[in-house]
């Protein structure tokens, strides 16, 4: 790949990508979702390749969002040079709710409005939290920048498609770059999911090899950026078991008649919540340990007896170890935690009757901790294949949720009822999408030509912005990189199939998936997610285009 004639500069064109961008509202779920995708492809046959090669960028259907109404979609841009070796990028456009900027919410997504509104409220007031004054220091340096969306990640995708623009205007182009803008990073991957099922067809279509995959996400860093500019060789993993505890209700006056599901849950919380023991450790980084994301009790009227039924849903990240064994684990966590909180209510209950002098209580039935596969099993043993289609129906009902807890609780529940399940009884599963932990694989040549040539172009890069950008495992949050790129174990996605209750929510890769080395290289910023989030733009706007861009020429020459 040659250079153009002269130096490139990135950052004003980057930055003007990054704010239009930012202003096109795309909240995941919603209809300018949906519209997203055909204000990309404007943007992008603004670009002379484009217009003259309108063949070269693809929309494809991802899932329907607005309740149903619109389709998201996926934007795929492709640029050609010499011969079939292609770098691919990867960016999604949705963003989260803007529910949190309360009074700015009309400022949003407009940049430099929001940035002086910000400032404004910050520098008015006296009780600065120490985030709070990073943050108006941040803002009123000019290189910070608000917005929603800009940082998770609109600027990782000005940064593609500046450098892809770049790309098309070198003359005698060596190798191929393609670049990816998919929807509902933030809530399933359902863009980017979709997207690999579709590519196959389209990689044969086009005739390239993709041979590496950057994706664009930003990191966090409350710092000075040491730890922000960086190459994350992997992204971590997740699953969310589910533990539905099955008591026996009794009245309030007669605690021991029965036992309550809340005896088991908080034994169950104690053993898991933030334990470090369970934290899986991986190429000498530790990923955080589980927590729970909701615990409650099925009941909606007041009565003063004991619960039935509690509900616990925990976020478990894994590197190293599968999601089969985590979910073994959590139910062999479950049933000993559950079994000490049985035998100390037993030992209560004896020294209460001693106490009055009754008779000693009656032993409880053994703890039975089935799996969600074994329930719909004895569902369908109990009540044959009337009981599955009404299990069905339930799902049905729900197909509208937004709210992965909320249609597996209820899919359990009515599983619980075609099973006729007896207390005292745990039912584990997983209740939402399985994130597979990846990693490059230098044992692996493509994977080890991949890292060499992102090395050879970080010495480049270094050496002309001065500056440092470091290796890193594990990219910290969840997302698309799971499947970008990545092909799952068949086994173990057939174990985690059975056992997630939502059947959106178990991943269905095509046979002909592909599969390729793949890191993340994006901006970094502070605050993700919340009011104040924003982004460090001289490193988006400048060093990383550049970056991409030297990357390019190292791996496709």
């Amino acid at each position: 790949m040659s250079a153009e004639t002269g130096h490139w500069a990135p950052e004003a064109r980057t930055r003007d990508i990054a704010e239009r961008l930012t202003r096109w509202p795309s909240v995941t779920g919603s209809r300018d979702e949906a519209d997203f995708a055909e204000k990309l492809v404007g943007l992008l046959r603004e670009i002379p390749y484009f217009q003259e090669n309108p063949d070269d960028i693809a929309v494809i259907d991802s899932h329907l969002v607005a309740n149903g109404t619109a389709m998201a979609k996926n934007m795929v841009a492709l640029v050609r040079g010499a011969g079939r070796k292609t770098l691919a990028l990867a960016g999604h456009y949705d963003v989260v709710s803007i529910e949190n900027f309360h009074d700015l919410q009309h400022l949003a997504f407009s940049p430099d409005e929001l940035c002086a509104a910000l400032i404004a409220n910050l520098s008015s007031r006296s009780d600065l939290t120490a985030k709070e004054e990073l943050a108006l220091r941040d803002l009123q340096s000019g290189d910070f920048i608000p917005g929603r969306g800009l940082l998770d990640m609109k600027g990782g995708d000005a940064a593609g498609i500046a450098f892809l623009e770049h790309f098309s205007r070198q003359v005698d182009r060596t190798g191929n770059v393609v670049l990816f803008l998919t929807p509902d990073e933030e809530r399933n991957s359902c863009g980017m999911r979709s997207l690999r099922n579709a590519l196959p067809t389209l990689v044969r279509r086009w005739g390239i090899d993709i041979v590496g995959g950057i994706n664009l996400d930003a990191s966090s860093d409350y710092e000075n950026g040491d730890i922000g500019r960086a190459i994350f060789h992997g992204s971590i993993g997740k699953i969310m078991p589910f533990a539905m505890i099955v008591g026996q209700p009794t009245h309030v006056g007669y605690p021991f008649d029965g036992i309550s599901a809340h005896v088991m849950s908080a034994e169950i919380m104690q053993a898991i919540e933030g334990n470090n023991d369970l934290s899986d450790h991986a190429r000498n980084v530790t990923a955080p340990p589980p927590v729970c994301l909701e615990c409650r009790d099925l009941r909606e009227n007041y009565e003063v007896t004991t619960p039935e039924h509690v509900w616990m849903a925990f976020n478990w990240l894994i590197q190293s170890k599968s999601a089969s064994d985590a979910l073994d684990e959590f139910a062999d966590i479950v049933k000993t935690a559950a079994n000490r909180a049985l035998d100390r209510l037993f030992d209560r209950a004896t020294r209460h009757a001693e106490a009055n002098g009754e008779p000693a209580p009656m032993a409880y039935r053994p703890l039975e901790v089935i799996s969600y596969a074994q329930l719909i099993g004895m569902a369908q043993k109990v009540g044959g294949e009337g009981a599955l289609a009404r299990i069905a129906a339930v799902e049905n009902e729900y197909r509208h949720s937004n709210n992965p807890l909320l249609r597996s609780r209820m899919l359990v529940l009515a599983a619980m009822t075609e099973a006729r399940l007896q207390a005292p009884a745990i039912i584990t599963g997983n209740a939402s999408l399985h994130y597979p932990a990846v990693h490059l694989d230098t044992d692996r040549k493509l994977d080890r030509d991949f890292i060499e040539a992102i090395h050879a172009a970080r010495q480049i890069i270094e050496a002309r912005h001065n500056t440092k950008i470091i290796d890193r495992g594990y990219f910290g949050g969840i997302s698309d990189m799971s499947f970008f790129g990545k092909c799952p174990e068949s086994d173990e996605s057939k174990v985690i199939a059975e056992n997630t209750p939502v059947g959106e929510l178990v991943d269905q890769p095509v046979a002909d998936a592909l599969e390729y080395p793949v890191v993340n290289i994006g901006p970094w910023g502070r605050e993700y997610h919340q009011r104040l989030e924003r982004l460090y733009a001289p490193y988006c706007y400048q060093v990383l285009p550049d970056f991409l861009a030297e990357i390019a020429k190292k791996l496709l020459a």
